[in-house]
Protein backbone atom coordinates (compact mmCIF):
# COMPACT_ATOMS: atom_id res chain seq x y z
CA UNK A 1 0.00 0.00 0.00
CA UNK A 2 3.04 2.53 0.81
CA UNK A 3 4.39 4.15 -2.31
CA UNK A 4 8.52 4.35 -1.90
CA UNK A 5 9.77 7.87 -3.16
CA UNK A 6 12.99 9.51 -3.22
CA UNK A 7 12.29 12.93 -2.02
CA UNK A 8 15.83 14.57 -2.49
CA UNK A 9 15.54 13.52 -6.13
CA UNK A 10 11.93 15.13 -6.81
CA UNK A 11 12.02 18.14 -9.01
CA UNK A 12 9.62 21.43 -7.92
CA UNK A 13 7.01 20.30 -10.49
CA UNK A 14 6.81 16.62 -9.28
CA UNK A 15 6.78 17.72 -5.45
CA UNK A 16 3.92 20.15 -6.10
CA UNK A 17 2.21 17.54 -7.92
CA UNK A 18 2.47 15.21 -4.54
CA UNK A 19 1.51 18.62 -2.64
CA UNK A 20 -1.80 18.86 -4.33
CA UNK A 21 -2.63 15.32 -4.41
CA UNK A 22 -1.75 15.45 -0.22
CA UNK A 23 -4.48 18.57 -0.39
CA UNK A 24 -7.27 16.54 -2.45
CA UNK A 25 -6.54 13.49 -0.30
CA UNK A 26 -6.98 15.32 2.65
CA UNK A 27 -10.21 17.08 1.94
CA UNK A 28 -11.84 13.84 -0.10
CA UNK A 29 -10.83 11.34 2.67
CA UNK A 30 -11.85 13.47 5.51
CA UNK A 31 -15.39 14.78 3.82
CA UNK A 32 -16.37 11.25 3.09
CA UNK A 33 -15.30 10.47 7.29
CA UNK A 34 -17.27 13.31 8.08
CA UNK A 35 -20.55 12.74 5.51
CA UNK A 36 -20.52 9.39 7.70
CA UNK A 37 -20.39 11.43 11.28
CA UNK A 38 -23.36 14.48 10.27
CA UNK A 39 -25.70 12.17 8.71
CA UNK A 40 -25.81 10.23 12.45
CA UNK A 41 -26.01 13.67 14.23
CA UNK A 42 -28.51 14.56 12.23
CA UNK A 43 -30.63 11.40 12.22
CA UNK A 44 -30.38 11.38 16.01
CA UNK A 45 -32.05 14.39 15.88
CA UNK A 46 -34.70 13.93 13.00
CA UNK A 47 -35.36 9.87 13.83
CA UNK A 48 -33.54 7.80 15.69
CA UNK A 49 -35.53 9.12 19.00
CA UNK A 50 -38.97 7.24 17.14
CA UNK A 51 -37.42 4.44 15.90
CA UNK A 52 -34.81 3.36 18.22
CA UNK A 53 -36.65 4.35 21.44
CA UNK A 54 -40.18 4.44 20.92
CA UNK A 55 -41.46 2.98 24.24
CA UNK A 56 -39.60 6.57 25.53
CA UNK A 57 -41.58 10.07 25.92
CA UNK A 58 -40.45 12.52 23.54
CA UNK A 59 -37.74 14.26 26.01
CA UNK A 60 -35.85 11.22 26.86
CA UNK A 61 -36.27 9.49 23.68
CA UNK A 62 -34.17 12.24 22.56
CA UNK A 63 -32.16 12.56 25.43
CA UNK A 64 -31.13 8.36 24.84
CA UNK A 65 -30.37 9.31 20.84
CA UNK A 66 -28.28 12.42 21.68
CA UNK A 67 -26.21 9.84 24.20
CA UNK A 68 -25.69 7.05 21.51
CA UNK A 69 -24.48 10.10 19.98
CA UNK A 70 -22.18 11.08 22.86
CA UNK A 71 -21.03 7.59 22.63
CA UNK A 72 -19.17 8.35 18.95
CA UNK A 73 -17.47 11.32 20.79
CA UNK A 74 -16.00 8.94 23.71
CA UNK A 75 -14.92 6.48 21.70
CA UNK A 76 -12.58 9.40 19.41
CA UNK A 77 -9.63 9.88 22.15
CA UNK A 78 -9.32 5.98 22.18
CA UNK A 79 -9.24 6.13 18.36
CA UNK A 80 -6.86 8.95 18.32
CA UNK A 81 -4.79 6.59 21.15
CA UNK A 82 -4.59 3.53 19.03
CA UNK A 83 -4.22 5.13 15.35
CA UNK A 84 -2.09 7.91 16.21
CA UNK A 85 0.51 5.09 17.75
CA UNK A 86 0.20 3.66 14.24
CA UNK A 87 0.42 7.36 12.65
CA UNK A 88 3.57 7.47 14.20
CA UNK A 89 5.43 4.59 13.92
CA UNK A 90 4.29 3.19 10.69
CA UNK A 91 2.56 6.14 8.69
CA UNK A 92 0.39 8.86 7.98
CA UNK A 93 -0.71 7.02 4.67
CA UNK A 94 -1.52 3.42 5.61
CA UNK A 95 -3.25 4.24 9.07
CA UNK A 96 -5.77 7.01 6.98
CA UNK A 97 -6.69 4.38 4.83
CA UNK A 98 -7.50 2.30 7.68
CA UNK A 99 -10.09 5.11 9.26
CA UNK A 100 -11.50 5.75 6.23
CA UNK A 101 -12.82 1.68 6.18
CA UNK A 102 -13.98 1.64 9.54
CA UNK A 103 -16.08 5.05 9.50
CA UNK A 104 -17.57 3.93 6.19
CA UNK A 105 -18.65 -0.02 6.97
CA UNK A 106 -19.97 1.30 10.50
CA UNK A 107 -21.78 3.68 8.53
CA UNK A 108 -23.59 1.63 5.88
CA UNK A 109 -24.26 -1.24 8.52
CA UNK A 110 -25.84 1.66 10.62
CA UNK A 111 -28.30 1.72 7.16
CA UNK A 112 -28.69 -1.91 7.08
CA UNK A 113 -30.28 -1.81 10.94
CA UNK A 114 -33.61 -3.32 11.69
CA UNK A 115 -36.34 -1.15 13.55
CA UNK A 116 -37.18 -1.34 17.13
CA UNK A 117 -40.16 -2.62 16.41
CA UNK A 118 -38.56 -5.95 14.28
CA UNK A 119 -35.57 -6.57 16.81
CA UNK A 120 -36.14 -5.11 19.82
CA UNK A 121 -33.76 -4.29 22.51
CA UNK A 122 -30.82 -5.20 20.76
CA UNK A 123 -31.00 -2.74 17.59
CA UNK A 124 -30.16 0.02 20.43
CA UNK A 125 -27.17 -2.19 21.36
CA UNK A 126 -26.07 -2.53 18.06
CA UNK A 127 -26.85 1.12 16.97
CA UNK A 128 -24.38 1.86 19.80
CA UNK A 129 -21.71 -0.44 19.18
CA UNK A 130 -21.52 0.68 15.36
CA UNK A 131 -21.31 4.39 16.50
CA UNK A 132 -18.82 3.86 18.91
CA UNK A 133 -16.90 2.38 15.74
CA UNK A 134 -17.45 5.39 13.82
CA UNK A 135 -16.18 7.59 16.81
CA UNK A 136 -13.12 4.65 16.80
CA UNK A 137 -12.36 5.63 13.23
CA UNK A 138 -12.99 9.31 13.01
CA UNK A 139 -10.56 9.43 16.19
CA UNK A 140 -7.48 9.03 13.67
CA UNK A 141 -9.05 11.02 11.01
CA UNK A 142 -8.68 14.33 11.49
CA UNK A 143 -5.14 14.26 13.57
CA UNK A 144 -3.56 12.29 10.33
CA UNK A 145 -5.18 14.43 7.49
CA UNK A 146 -3.78 17.62 9.52
CA UNK A 147 -0.34 16.19 9.92
CA UNK A 148 -0.38 15.22 6.22
CA UNK A 149 -1.32 18.03 4.80
CA UNK A 150 0.56 20.25 7.33
CA UNK A 151 3.84 18.23 6.34
CA UNK A 152 3.78 18.72 3.08
CA UNK A 153 3.19 22.78 2.89
CA UNK A 154 5.78 25.42 2.96
CA UNK A 155 5.93 27.79 6.38
CA UNK A 156 3.76 30.38 4.34
CA UNK A 157 1.14 27.92 3.27
CA UNK A 158 0.79 25.78 6.29
CA UNK A 159 -2.86 27.79 7.89
CA UNK A 160 -3.86 26.88 4.24
CA UNK A 161 -2.97 23.22 3.42
CA UNK A 162 -3.91 22.85 7.06
CA UNK A 163 -7.31 24.28 6.45
CA UNK A 164 -8.01 21.64 4.10
CA UNK A 165 -9.25 19.39 6.48
CA UNK A 166 -10.83 21.73 7.98
CA UNK A 167 -13.17 22.70 4.65
CA UNK A 168 -13.62 19.12 4.84
CA UNK A 169 -16.08 19.63 7.71
CA UNK A 170 -18.32 21.56 5.90
CA UNK A 171 -18.36 19.78 2.86
CA UNK A 172 -19.65 16.71 4.15
CA UNK A 173 -22.23 19.05 6.01
CA UNK A 174 -23.17 20.43 3.00
CA UNK A 175 -22.89 17.09 1.16
CA UNK A 176 -25.15 15.06 4.64
CA UNK A 177 -27.48 17.78 4.70
CA UNK A 178 -28.19 17.88 0.67
CA UNK A 179 -28.24 14.19 0.67
CA UNK A 180 -31.02 14.04 3.81
CA UNK A 181 -32.71 17.65 2.06
CA UNK A 182 -33.38 15.15 -1.07
CA UNK A 183 -34.04 12.30 0.53
CA UNK A 184 -36.88 13.78 2.58
CA UNK A 185 -38.35 15.14 -0.54
CA UNK A 186 -38.15 12.08 -2.71
CA UNK A 187 -39.44 9.58 -0.06
CA UNK A 188 -41.57 11.94 1.75
CA UNK A 189 -43.89 10.23 4.56
CA UNK A 190 -41.41 7.05 3.74
CA UNK A 191 -38.25 8.79 5.17
CA UNK A 192 -38.96 8.16 8.86
CA UNK A 193 -39.69 4.26 8.10
CA UNK A 194 -36.77 3.58 5.39
CA UNK A 195 -35.71 6.82 3.58
CA UNK A 196 -33.29 7.77 6.17
CA UNK A 197 -31.57 4.27 5.68
CA UNK A 198 -30.45 5.88 1.83
CA UNK A 199 -27.67 8.61 3.09
CA UNK A 200 -26.04 6.00 5.34
CA UNK A 201 -25.61 3.44 2.58
CA UNK A 202 -24.91 6.03 -0.23
CA UNK A 203 -21.77 6.20 1.80
CA UNK A 204 -20.33 3.02 0.65
CA UNK A 205 -20.08 4.13 -2.63
CA UNK A 206 -17.88 7.27 -1.14
CA UNK A 207 -15.76 4.88 0.59
CA UNK A 208 -14.75 3.53 -2.56
CA UNK A 209 -14.02 6.85 -4.07
CA UNK A 210 -12.01 7.97 -0.94
CA UNK A 211 -10.06 4.92 -0.68
CA UNK A 212 -8.86 5.01 -3.81
CA UNK A 213 -7.63 8.69 -3.66
CA UNK A 214 -6.68 7.94 -0.93
CA UNK A 215 -4.09 5.27 -2.56
CA UNK A 216 -2.17 7.52 -4.01
CA UNK A 217 -0.62 9.60 -1.52
CA UNK A 218 2.36 9.37 -0.08
CA UNK A 219 3.74 10.22 3.39
CA UNK A 220 5.78 13.78 3.53
CA UNK A 221 9.26 13.82 3.32
CA UNK A 222 9.41 14.66 7.31
CA UNK A 223 8.58 11.38 8.11
CA UNK A 224 10.08 9.69 5.42
CA UNK A 225 13.24 11.04 6.64
CA UNK A 226 12.62 10.19 10.37
CA UNK A 227 11.79 6.69 9.18
CA UNK A 228 14.93 6.40 6.88
CA UNK A 229 17.24 7.92 10.03
CA UNK A 230 15.44 5.57 12.68
CA UNK A 231 14.41 8.33 14.35
CA UNK A 232 10.84 7.27 15.04
CA UNK A 233 9.24 7.37 18.53
CA UNK A 234 8.83 3.77 19.95
CA UNK A 235 5.78 4.70 22.42
CA UNK A 236 4.35 8.04 20.75
CA UNK A 237 1.12 8.14 22.43
CA UNK A 238 3.14 7.87 26.32
CA UNK A 239 6.01 10.05 25.09
CA UNK A 240 3.50 12.81 24.62
CA UNK A 241 1.34 12.80 27.91
CA UNK A 242 5.47 12.63 29.49
CA UNK A 243 6.73 15.38 27.82
CA UNK A 244 4.28 17.78 26.43
CA UNK A 245 1.61 17.76 29.05
CA UNK A 246 1.09 21.30 29.12
CA UNK A 247 0.33 21.64 25.08
CA UNK A 248 -1.69 18.63 25.40
CA UNK A 249 -3.61 19.99 27.86
CA UNK A 250 -4.06 23.60 26.36
CA UNK A 251 -5.32 22.03 22.99
CA UNK A 252 -7.76 20.10 24.41
CA UNK A 253 -9.07 23.72 25.76
CA UNK A 254 -8.38 25.47 22.68
CA UNK A 255 -10.83 23.16 20.59
CA UNK A 256 -13.80 24.40 22.37
CA UNK A 257 -14.59 27.71 20.53
CA UNK A 258 -14.89 26.04 17.68
CA UNK A 259 -16.60 22.00 18.81
CA UNK A 260 -19.24 23.35 21.19
CA UNK A 261 -20.56 26.25 19.18
CA UNK A 262 -20.63 24.22 15.74
CA UNK A 263 -22.76 21.39 17.62
CA UNK A 264 -25.38 23.95 18.88
CA UNK A 265 -25.32 26.02 15.88
CA UNK A 266 -26.44 22.79 13.67
CA UNK A 267 -26.98 19.31 15.67
CA UNK A 268 -29.23 20.91 18.15
CA UNK A 269 -30.63 23.79 16.24
CA UNK A 270 -32.13 21.11 14.31
CA UNK A 271 -33.67 19.28 17.08
CA UNK A 272 -34.65 22.76 18.84
CA UNK A 273 -36.01 23.61 15.96
CA UNK A 274 -38.24 20.89 15.00
CA UNK A 275 -39.24 19.76 18.40
CA UNK A 276 -39.64 23.53 20.03
CA UNK A 277 -40.52 25.55 17.22
CA UNK A 278 -42.19 23.19 14.99
CA UNK A 279 -40.31 24.31 11.92
CA UNK A 280 -40.02 22.20 8.67
CA UNK A 281 -37.35 19.87 8.69
CA UNK A 282 -36.63 20.18 5.15
CA UNK A 283 -36.21 24.03 5.52
CA UNK A 284 -34.04 23.58 8.26
CA UNK A 285 -31.54 20.77 6.44
CA UNK A 286 -31.93 23.12 3.64
CA UNK A 287 -30.57 26.17 6.22
CA UNK A 288 -27.68 24.09 7.08
CA UNK A 289 -26.91 23.93 3.22
CA UNK A 290 -26.51 27.63 3.40
CA UNK A 291 -24.40 27.61 6.47
CA UNK A 292 -21.83 24.93 5.22
CA UNK A 293 -21.10 27.26 2.88
CA UNK A 294 -21.18 29.87 4.47
CA UNK A 295 -18.48 28.31 6.32
CA UNK A 296 -16.46 26.99 4.03
CA UNK A 297 -15.40 31.09 2.58
CA UNK A 298 -15.08 31.89 6.25
CA UNK A 299 -12.35 28.67 7.01
CA UNK A 300 -10.57 29.36 4.10
CA UNK A 301 -10.00 33.54 4.33
CA UNK A 302 -9.56 32.84 8.05
CA UNK A 303 -6.84 30.24 7.01
CA UNK A 304 -5.19 32.57 4.56
CA UNK A 305 -4.83 35.75 7.47
CA UNK A 306 -3.47 33.17 9.65
CA UNK A 307 -0.53 32.58 7.30
CA UNK A 308 -0.13 36.08 6.51
CA UNK A 309 -0.46 37.88 10.09
CA UNK A 310 -1.04 35.49 13.51
CA UNK A 311 -3.22 32.28 14.14
CA UNK A 312 -3.16 33.19 17.86
CA UNK A 313 -5.43 36.47 16.92
CA UNK A 314 -7.38 34.99 14.52
CA UNK A 315 -8.56 32.34 16.67
CA UNK A 316 -9.41 34.86 19.09
CA UNK A 317 -11.30 37.21 17.17
CA UNK A 318 -12.95 34.15 15.82
CA UNK A 319 -14.15 33.64 19.33
CA UNK A 320 -15.15 36.84 20.29
CA UNK A 321 -17.71 36.83 17.27
CA UNK A 322 -19.18 33.44 18.76
CA UNK A 323 -19.12 35.20 22.39
CA UNK A 324 -21.53 38.04 20.33
CA UNK A 325 -23.91 35.61 18.84
CA UNK A 326 -24.41 33.47 21.94
CA UNK A 327 -27.75 35.33 22.75
CA UNK A 328 -28.93 36.90 18.79
CA UNK A 329 -28.79 33.40 17.78
CA UNK A 330 -31.89 32.03 19.78
CA UNK A 331 -33.65 35.06 19.26
CA UNK A 332 -33.55 35.21 15.41
CA UNK A 333 -34.42 31.56 16.00
CA UNK A 334 -37.48 32.14 18.40
CA UNK A 335 -38.97 34.26 15.80
CA UNK A 336 -39.91 31.54 13.44
CA UNK A 337 -39.14 33.85 10.72
CA UNK A 338 -37.33 32.58 7.78
CA UNK A 339 -35.53 34.99 6.80
CA UNK A 340 -34.49 35.90 10.20
CA UNK A 341 -34.33 32.22 11.39
CA UNK A 342 -31.72 31.60 7.95
CA UNK A 343 -29.89 34.90 9.04
CA UNK A 344 -29.08 33.98 12.27
CA UNK A 345 -27.92 30.16 11.50
CA UNK A 346 -25.40 32.22 8.84
CA UNK A 347 -24.41 34.75 11.50
CA UNK A 348 -23.69 31.95 14.19
CA UNK A 349 -21.05 29.80 12.30
CA UNK A 350 -18.93 33.12 11.00
CA UNK A 351 -17.05 32.49 14.69
CA UNK A 352 -16.94 29.21 14.43
CA UNK A 353 -15.61 29.16 11.62
CA UNK A 354 -13.33 31.63 12.07
CA UNK A 355 -11.79 29.36 14.61
CA UNK A 356 -11.42 26.44 12.76
CA UNK A 357 -9.51 28.12 9.97
CA UNK A 358 -6.01 28.05 12.06
CA UNK A 359 -6.78 25.54 14.35
CA UNK A 360 -5.22 22.76 12.34
CA UNK A 361 -1.74 24.40 11.88
CA UNK A 362 -2.00 25.79 15.68
CA UNK A 363 -1.95 22.54 17.19
CA UNK A 364 0.30 20.77 14.65
CA UNK A 365 3.03 22.87 15.58
CA UNK A 366 2.62 21.99 19.26
CA UNK A 367 4.37 18.72 18.88
CA UNK A 368 7.33 17.05 17.23
CA UNK A 369 7.02 15.55 14.14
CA UNK A 370 7.77 12.20 15.81
CA UNK A 371 4.69 12.35 18.02
CA UNK A 372 2.89 14.74 15.66
CA UNK A 373 0.14 12.05 14.80
CA UNK A 374 -0.36 11.39 18.29
CA UNK A 375 -0.47 14.89 19.75
CA UNK A 376 -2.69 16.28 17.25
CA UNK A 377 -5.15 13.80 17.28
CA UNK A 378 -4.97 13.31 20.95
CA UNK A 379 -5.66 17.08 22.05
CA UNK A 380 -8.56 17.65 19.23
CA UNK A 381 -10.19 14.32 20.00
CA UNK A 382 -10.08 14.43 23.66
CA UNK A 383 -11.32 17.83 23.34
CA UNK A 384 -14.06 16.71 20.73
CA UNK A 385 -15.36 14.32 23.78
CA UNK A 386 -15.77 17.23 25.65
CA UNK A 387 -17.72 19.16 22.82
CA UNK A 388 -19.86 15.95 21.70
CA UNK A 389 -21.70 16.58 25.07
CA UNK A 390 -22.97 19.95 23.90
CA UNK A 391 -25.97 18.75 22.09
CA UNK A 392 -27.18 16.46 25.22
CA UNK A 393 -26.64 18.78 27.63
CA UNK A 394 -28.59 21.67 26.14
CA UNK A 395 -31.35 19.13 26.09
CA UNK A 396 -31.29 19.16 29.46
CA UNK A 397 -30.94 22.58 29.96
CA UNK A 398 -33.59 23.63 27.80
CA UNK A 399 -35.59 21.36 29.58
CA UNK A 400 -34.58 22.09 33.04
CA UNK A 401 -34.58 25.52 32.96
CA UNK A 402 -37.12 26.31 29.58
CA UNK A 403 -34.91 28.59 28.28
CA UNK A 404 -32.28 28.85 26.07
CA UNK A 405 -30.08 31.17 27.79
CA UNK A 406 -27.91 28.43 30.09
CA UNK A 407 -27.63 27.37 27.06
CA UNK A 408 -26.01 30.66 25.53
CA UNK A 409 -24.20 31.19 28.54
CA UNK A 410 -23.04 27.58 28.53
CA UNK A 411 -21.52 28.69 24.63
CA UNK A 412 -19.95 32.04 26.08
CA UNK A 413 -17.91 30.01 28.74
CA UNK A 414 -16.68 27.90 26.53
CA UNK A 415 -14.89 30.38 24.50
CA UNK A 416 -13.78 32.14 27.17
CA UNK A 417 -11.90 29.14 28.28
CA UNK A 418 -10.01 28.10 24.62
CA UNK A 419 -9.19 32.43 25.04
CA UNK A 420 -7.36 31.55 28.03
CA UNK A 421 -5.83 28.27 26.67
CA UNK A 422 -4.42 29.55 22.97
CA UNK A 423 -3.76 32.76 24.95
CA UNK A 424 -1.36 30.69 27.28
CA UNK A 425 -0.13 28.54 23.96
CA UNK A 426 3.71 30.16 22.94
CA UNK A 427 5.82 29.51 19.71
CA UNK A 428 7.47 25.70 20.43
CA UNK A 429 10.86 24.76 19.23
CA UNK A 430 8.48 22.64 17.16
CA UNK A 431 6.93 25.11 15.25
CA UNK A 432 10.94 26.75 15.12
CA UNK A 433 11.74 23.04 13.50
CA UNK A 434 8.62 22.73 11.24
CA UNK A 435 9.97 26.23 9.83
CA UNK A 436 12.93 24.61 8.86
CA UNK A 437 11.88 21.82 7.75
CA UNK A 438 9.47 24.17 5.52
Amino acid sequence: MSTVINHDSLTEEQRKKLVRRAALASVVGTTIEWYDFYIYGTMAALVFPHLFFPDSDPYIGLLQSFTTLFIGFLARPLGAAFFGNFGDRIGRKATLVTTLLLMGISSTLIGLLPSYDNAGIIVAFLLVFLRFCQGFGAGGEWGGSVVLSVEWSSKKSRGIMGSMTQIASPIALLLSSGVISLTIFLTGDHFNTWGWRIPFLISLVLVIVGFIIRRGVVDSPQFTKMKKENRLASKPVIEVFKKYPKALFLVVFAGLAQGVPFYIFTTFAISYGTEQLHLDKQFLTNAILLVAIVEIIVILYAAHLSDKYNRKIVFLVGSILTILVAFPFFWLLDTKITVLVVLGMCLSIIGAGTVYGPLAALIAECFPANLRYSGTSLGYQISAAIQGLSPLLCVYLLNTFNSTVPISIYLIVACLISIVAVSMLKKTPNQIDMDKAS
